[in-house]
């Protein structure tokens, strides 16, 4: 028998593994985060905080500076972090990037009562990409509207998007229960009572509308809302394992306030390690052909105890 989470008994989460998996990962040292690096899993460190969101946002103009009218190209953002998304603008107006063949594909949009909010919605991830980046940037150099997808309830078109232009990157940050997009661990029922999905099921799911595990509805109204939980929807719509795939590369950016010490350990040994569970969706990256995690150094902290 699997342990019960400590934190959500009705769902899947880290706190299920065993204890000498979790203990391990909390007592890696800098050093041995970097020596976890492999063929197909890189690892970088950057000592300060502005050059850690321009390396991010220089993922989008490179990723984008591929794309050719024979061969459309682009990248997968997130919300978490979004720091890098005013730099992004700022970039292509002053190099004068065109953005005519390029595309971009948000990771995820809150759904309420079983349809995805509206682009005025406070929360919204929409929202916040207009805002912060396309709106922002000269219209001569824009990317045309139908080559930003955003993905919806009825994601036919999003997911046809993915087979028609190629995926350079697929950024994204960690949640606190150890997700990038929402690709949370599921409820503890079903077929899933005693155990939770294998990984090769896992990652068959696509773009879909999931319920969101405790730990994620806390997680952003922390940072987007103060803690007023009651503005976080419970549900969404995320890219799936199935898109990721397709990406090229995935490239998880770490800042430090999204996550904590130990959960960015977590995820760097099984992945390192190649122990993909679906109660840490994160670590089914372990199969991904290339991935890169990128640490805000001065935040990887550690594990110790500390009173306070």
């Amino acid at each position: 028998m699997r342990n019960m989470s400590k934190v959500a008994p009705a769902w899947w989460d880290y706190t299920t593994l065993d204890r000498e998996l979790l203990d391990e990962a909390a007592s890696l040292t800098e050093k041995n985060i970097l020596d976890l690096a492999r063929q197909g899993f890189a690892i970088r460190f950057f000592d300060s905080i502005e050059e850690f969101y321009l390396a991010e946002a220089l993922e989008y103009i490179t990723a984008w500076q591929q794309a050719t009218e024979g061969r459309p190209a682009g990248i997968c953002g997130p919300i978490g972090p979004t720091e890098q998304l005013p730099l992004v603008a700022r970039m292509v107006n002053e190099l004068g990037i065109s953005l005519k063949h390029c595309h971009f594909w948000g990771m995820d949009e809150w759904v309420v009562a079983g349809k995805e909010v509206s682009i005025d919605f406070p929360l919204g991830f929409a929202r916040a990409d207009m805002e912060l980046c396309f709106n922002r940037i000269n219209p001569k150099l824009a990317m045309p509207v139908e080559n930003i997808h955003f993905p919806s309830v009825d994601a036919k078109a999003f997911i046809e998007s993915w087979d028609s232009v190629r995926c350079v990157v697929m950024q994204g940050g960690q949640g606190e229960v150890k997700h990038w997009a929402f690709n949370d661990p599921p409820k503890r029922e079903g077929a899933y009572q005693h155990a939770p999905p294998l990984p090769e099921e896992y990652r068959k799911l696509g773009t879909r509308v999931v319920d969101l595990h405790p730990l994620t509805l806390m997680q952003n109204a922390r940072t987007s809302g103060g803690g007023a939980v009651q503005n976080v929807p419970h549900q969404a719509v995320t890219v799936g394992p199935v898109e990721t795939w397709k990406a090229e590369k995935v490239s998880i950016w770490h800042p430090g306030h999204h996550d904590n010490p130990f959960g960015i350990r977590l995820t760097s040994l099984m992945i390192s390690k190649r122990i993909p569970d679906s109660s840490v969706p994160m670590s089914l990256l372990a199969d991904h052909p290339n991935v890169q995690f990128n640490f805000f150094r001065p935040a990887l902290g550690t594990c110790k105890v500390e009173m306070h």
